[in-house]
């Protein structure tokens, strides 16, 4: 859990920082669609996990975008040099458990260590994560719903300012596979730029897929 402090003082975001961390609510959302028509058929003919192999990508371009490692802790702002997912996973009894892993560059390693983290937490509920981890990013699939929008419970004393990231139901649309994905940040951290930057740099890994 390798991280930095921003320097406050000489950080060109100050005056956003403290103008939308006064806010009772200061998360933002957005949802847009992916084309992973290239993607889809790439893991078909590679026999690749689709919910794994999302997850590997959503947080690798996680950790491509600053933004997106930044924390708020006690009135400071912290940078990490690498963000981990923590998702959820559906357990035999329709009830899900949360599910954090290391993040790992090679996609193979990143997913069997997933998968066995997986099995652990089927068989042990979890509904809680170490106390004072940030280091990480909350995600979720909801595969029966191609939704056009999500938001997520957060906390509120303190804000949490750990980013959210969930995807719903691939669909086609004319003659393309589509999959909803939204972003929730806190805005103290992060403006639509930066969640675009994500939709951009994600879409290009489903364009040219090579994991």
């Amino acid at each position: 859990m390798k991280f930095k402090y921003i320097d406050m003082e000489n950080w060109n975001r100050k005056e956003h920082y403290h103008f939308f961390n006064q806010f009772s609510y200061p998360h933002f959302s957005i949802c847009a669609n992916l084309d992973i028509t290239n993607y889809f058929k790439y893991i078909k003919e590679h026999d690749i996990p689709f919910f794994l192999s999302i997850t590997y990508l959503a947080s690798k371009t996680a950790n491509e975008i600053p933004e997106f490692r930044q924390r708020i802790r006690e009135n400071k702002v912290i940078e990490y040099e690498i963000v981990r997912p923590a998702f959820t996973v559906m357990t035999e009894t329709k009830l899900f458990s949360f599910c954090t892993v290391d993040y790992i560059e090679d996609f193979y390693a990143f997913k069997d260590s997933a998968m066995e983290a997986m099995e652990k937490v089927k068989k042990n509920i979890i509904l809680s994560d170490e106390p004072g981890e940030d280091d990480l990013l909350y995600m979720t699939s909801i595969p029966w719903v191609s939704f056009t929008s999500m938001a997520h419970p957060i906390q509120m004393n303190p804000v949490d300012s750990i980013p959210r990231i969930a995807w719903g139901k691939y669909f086609e649309e004319n003659g393309r596979m589509k999959l909803p994905l939204s972003i929730q940040m806190h805005h103290a951290l992060a403006d639509g730029l930066h969640a675009g930057e994500y939709y951009n740099i994600l879409q290009e890994m489903m364009e040219h897929p090579d994991i």
